[in-house]
């Protein structure tokens, strides 16, 4: 670690110790919030959006700034607080970006950056999303979700639209295995597609006619455009319906409407994915998973020569999962993004493949762009701090931080410090653990201990600032918090991801149980005042803990997985079987030896269940079901449950309450 760096987080951690006012939720959602950064051509400017959040009308709105990439000076450009996704003309005279200002769906808008007005650019009966520009300027790329029946004529499409709207049946009818995704239902017909606007003419192009695929199931698309502009790359699904498995493959599309689309990731049974051309448009970057059925599965990165048509792996001896890669102005370098030991790091390595070199590896970073030859920009946070920009030089030396977006509300806020430990876990195994403590913590105390469970089962609880479990803030009453990244978690390798497949609980949960006896043998922490905390998979493992352990005083399971034949109704049930080990169908007694629903005769521990109906990832009937069970047993149990949430707690009232109902229940049963 250079000298720069150390001197900047160990001024940063301590600073907060003489530090007055303690965190709260409500603080948190006064935060403002900084994304989608896009660098100038020439490099001398960026442009990034801010969100903020109105608590009382519980809203937010999202606006474009100007940033001087040299100064750190900022200005704001629009004011109508509903834009998204700016990006920049190739002449970098104006920005692109996409807005919901009519109240209306989004549409394009373009606006110059040497004065004038926002000028709307597309009218269409649906949103768009994903801009890009050509790289002669003329025409500009988007995606949007249309029914097919329409056939290219957008006034059929707002009838059709127009007719469902209207239509009194509410019935939703599928036969498809994955029939609704995360928090919304693919019963009523849309696709998505890419299209091109002529920037003169106003003439929208379906470029990808007769096509009915997924893009990425969260929203978005994944797609670049060559340097001569004649032809897109893409990443989509290549399954059809019933959809049992998703593969995305990474398609070449001409750029003139024909919709020929080319496959040259065929053979691949496994994702392939964000295909990024290289500056003199000969070759293509792009993302590659070997084991279909394995989500968290690394990607390497290929790289595919349009001129032959092979490809090849530059990592393939990098147990990295690689991630926003960009290729260097010349075309030599590729920098990319990967988690590492719970930070989220950014490197480089030759484009032809080659030694490694880790430029940046603390906290979290990403939104990695190529400012100039020899820097680079992207956002950071860690655990202390929310995000912001900076700028470092791709030899890792120089940080530069730019903005300071929440400075005013952080400089007044008295934060614990975070430490970074390792124990032995299962299998004797290394196993990390963030540690958060409370503010103005003293050793010789004995504390309440607040072990916090991440969700996946193959994620992370990483350096990075969390919005919706921030560990300051479970940490802010009084409480010493503890982040065991246990068996099962990613950007440890990929064999410690995968060493929980078809037994999803036996090693995380040895693994907590050393995390807390981790925590008893440091001295300060009250065994008879401890709770365990999980979310999804974390809340999974909290009902796994209730039915092997009374040592914990409280529980708190959200969004928690409890039941594995429940989880069959899940919105994509593919690939269980396999991490289950068994199904209800077959296997029945090995899906059952993991199943927490099987271990209810042990329940003792106090739980809270909170979970969104609108959660089709971890049905609803998960928490409802172990509430019940746990009233008709008599024990303390309370339900927390959100009409109009998802598997996350989004709405800033919502979420404010979630935290307040977290601190009455841990206080009844640790604030003793």
């Amino acid at each position: 670690m250079n000298k720069y760096l150390l001197s900047f987080l160990l001024v940063f951690v301590l600073g907060f110790s003489a530090k007055a006012e303690v965190f709260t939720a409500t603080k948190m959602w006064e935060m403002q919030r900084v994304s989608a950064l896009e660098v100038s051509p020439n490099g001398k400017q960026a442009v990034f959006t801010l969100t903020s959040y109105n608590i009382d009308e519980d809203n937010s709105t999202t606006d474009i700034f100007l940033l001087d990439t040299q100064t750190g000076q900022q200005r704001q450009l629009t004011y109508t607080g509903k834009e998204s996704s700016p990006v920049w003309s190739p002449d970098g005279s104006k920005i692109a970006f996409v807005s919901r200002r009519d109240e209306g769906p989004a549409q394009l808008y373009v606006l110059p950056l040497n004065g004038g007005e926002a000028e709307k650019i597309s009218d269409l009966p649906v949103g768009i999303f994903a801009p890009k520009w050509f790289p002669n300027g003329k025409r500009i790329a988007f995606a949007a979700n249309i029914l097919p029946g329409y056939n290219g004529d957008f006034d059929k499409l707002k009838r059709m639209i127009d007719e469902m709207k209207s239509s009194k049946v509410t019935a939703k009818v599928t036969e498809n295995v994955m029939y609704r995704f995360w928090d919304r239902w693919l019963t009523d017909g849309y696709f998505p597609r890419l299209f091109s606007i002529d920037l003169e003419s106003r003439e929208v192009v379906d470029l990808m006619p007769s096509t009915s695929n997924y893009f990425n199931m969260m929203g978005g698309v994944s797609y670049d455009i060559s340097p001569n502009g004649k032809t897109i790359a893409l990443s989509m699904n290549n399954t059809e319906a019933p959809f049992e498995r998703l593969n995305y493959d990474v398609f070449l599309l001409p750029a003139d409407g024909s919709g020929e689309l080319t496959n040259i990731t065929v053979d691949n049974p496994a994702d392939d994915l964000n295909p990024v051309f290289s500056p003199d448009g000969k070759k293509l970057l792009y993302g590659k998973k070997a084991i279909y059925h394995f989500y968290a599965d690394r990607v390497q990165m290929m790289v595919y020569n349009l001129e032959n048509g092979n490809a090849e792996s530059i990592t393939p001896e990098i147990d990295l999962s690689c991630s926003n890669w960009q290729w260097s102005a010349n075309g030599r370098t590729i920098f990319f993004e990967a988690d590492k030991n719970a930070m989220g790091a950014m490197f480089s390595i030759p484009a032809s493949g080659g030694k490694l070199t880790e430029i940046f590896g603390t906290g979290t970073n990403g939104n990695l762009r190529v400012l100039d030859s020899e820097t680079l920009i992207f956002i950071h946070h860690n655990l202390n701090k929310p995000a912001d920009i900076y700028t470092i030089g791709s030899n890792g030396k120089s940080l530069n931080q730019l903005t300071h977006i929440n400075s005013d509300i952080l400089d007044g806020l008295n934060f614990g410090k975070v430490e970074n430990v390792t124990y032995k876990g299962a299998n004797d195994a290394d196993v990390q653990m963030f540690i958060v403590y409370p503010p103005d913590f003293d050793e010789t105390k004995k504390y309440p201990l607040v072990l916090m469970i991440h969700g996946g089962p193959h994620g992370t609880f990483g350096d990075f600032w969390h919005y919706r479990w921030n560990s300051h803030l479970f940490a802010a009453p009084g409480y010493v918090v503890a982040m065991p990244n246990f068996h099962g978690s990613t950007s440890f390798g990929n064999d410690f991801a995968m060493s929980i497949h078809g037994e999803h609980a036996p090693k995380p949960f040895e693994d907590i149980m050393k995390a807390t006896d981790y925590m008893i043998q440091t001295g300060y922490i009250d065994e008879n005042r401890m709770a365990a905390t999980g979310g999804s998979y974390g809340g999974y493992m909290v009902s796994w803990i209730a039915g092997h352990t009374d040592r914990f005083a409280a529980l708190v399971n959200h969004a928690g997985v409890y039941d594995l034949h429940t989880q069959f109704s899940s919105d994509y049930a593919g690939n269980r079987a396999y991490q289950y080990s068994g199904s209800p169908w077959e296997n029945f007694d090995m899906l059952n030896a993991n199943n927490p629903s099987q271990f209810a005769h042990n329940f003792k521990s106090p739980m809270l269940v909170i979970h969104g109906e609108l959660d089709y990832r971890v049905p609803v009937t998960h928490g409802l079901l172990v509430y019940g069970i746990y009233k008709g047993m008599g024990l303390d149990a309370r339900l927390v449950y959100y009409p109009d949430e998802n598997h996350w707690i989004l709405r800033p009232q919502n979420s404010i309450y979630w935290y307040k109902e977290l601190h009455e229940w841990l206080a009844r049963y640790l604030d003793k």
